[in-house]
């Protein structure tokens, strides 16, 4: 894992605090979550140019994102070791995903291993974006240690219709699980990073940008980020900085479009994606009051519901995996008993293949073998 040194080089947007307020800017820290390809990049792209700053070293672009990632490369590998640990995927369907990455968002030494690395940035600005498609698994931790050094945990969560973000991800990361999957995981991202992101007392706000909005008009959909979350590095931007943005921002940037219908997902799933989104886009209109304890308690809803959906077709795939792998076993029984050339149990299975088969079926096949050479075979 890359450690970051107190003594790296500022980056070369960020800003000295007295060109933004002579009486000082109060810490704060910008969490962009959301789901991969719905426009976090774009985003964090956007506020990075304004003025605020990314925390160095970042990703390097590449194929799937030439413009860049925008995103601190110690966050990614940080991440990327404690999802390993917890046996989680980054697009992970499961609802019980979230209790193994919230062991992990509790523990001391990692709120501890966080906090002493976001310190030494405020050094340098004390605006930070953080951001990572993995970030949302690991929300709780993250509010909790900017708090610590000080800061204000606010959250922009980037919102893109579904099935471009299936398709995206099929197209661009070669994706093999379907879209089910792929559907299944964003609404499981999504009403989690929902429930994380709530306000809670003396830990910042939250928005909800539609990817489209920030395509279409990005000067008023982030002066209105700026505003509401009360980031003075976005409020007091300069002319050259929103005409680098102009020459960031390409329109064309939406280049999947499909929709749910296009997924052929099973109708329960189709209808909580659906539900899951049309719910999301009222969190996007600020003007209508819609972050309210009526709305958190229908992402609540909605959230059980995708819970039950999910154990009930893990308890159908389960039974049916479980049957399936009965029927292997006994298949490969019945090959290996047939087998009349003498060979030992280890000369006729591949190594791999005998290490997947329980002892008792291996013990099993040799009994059987043994039977055969002492008839003389």
């Amino acid at each position: 894992m890359t450690e970051q040194a107190p003594s790296e080089k500022p980056h070369a947007q960020a800003r000295a605090i007295d060109e933004i307020n002579p009486d000082g800017v109060p810490r704060k820290v910008l969490f962009v979550a959301g789901a991969g390809r719905s426009g976090t990049s774009t985003l964090a792209g956007i506020v990075s140019r304004l003025g605020m700053h990314v925390p160095l070293p970042e990703v390097p672009p590449d194929d799937s994102n030439p413009r860049g990632f925008s995103e601190p490369q110690w966050v990614v590998d940080v991440h990327d070791e404690w999802l390993a640990e917890a046996l989680v995927q980054v697009s992970d369907s499961r609802p019980s995903a979230w209790f193994d990455t919230g062991r992990i968002c509790s523990r001391e030494p990692a709120r501890i291993r966080v906090s002493e690395w976001l310190e030494p940035h405020f050094d340098v600005h004390p605006e930070l974006v953080v951001k990572d498609p993995r970030l949302s698994w690991f929300l709780g931790l993250w509010r909790v240690a900017a708090i610590r050094t000080g800061a204000t945990p606010v959250f922009a969560t980037m919102l893109r219709p579904p099935a471009e973000v299936v398709g995206s991800k099929q197209k661009y990361y070669a994706n093999k699980l379907g879209s089910a999957h792929l559907a299944a995981s964003w609404v499981n991202m999504l009403l989690h990073t929902e429930r994380a992101t709530r306000p809670t007392e003396g830990a910042g706000s939250r928005v909800f940008v539609r990817y489209e909005d920030l395509l279409t008009d990005w000067v008023k959909t982030t002066m209105a980020l700026g505003h509401a979350l009360d980031l003075q590095t976005i409020v007091h931007t300069r002319s050259d900085q929103i005409r680098e943005v102009h020459r960031f921002i390409d329109p064309n940037l939406r280049r999947v479009n499909q929709t749910l219908a296009d997924l052929g997902l099973p109708t329960r799933l189709h209808e909580l994606t659906a539900e899951t989104w049309e719910q999301l886009t009222r969190l996007a209109d600020p003007d209508q009051g819609a972050d309210s304890a009526e709305i958190h308690e229908t992402f609540d809803q909605l959230r059980a519901a995708y819970t039950d959906l999910y154990e009930e077709a893990e308890a159908i795939s389960r039974s049916t995996e479980v049957h399936a792998r009965l029927q292997g076993k006994r298949q490969l029984l019945a090959e290996l008993e047939d087998d009349t050339h003498g060979r030992r149990f280890a000369d006729m299975v591949p190594h791999e293949v005998r290490a997947a088969i329980p002892p008792s079926v291996r013990r099993g096949v040799r009994k059987a073998l043994g039977r055969e050479r002492a008839d003389g075979q």
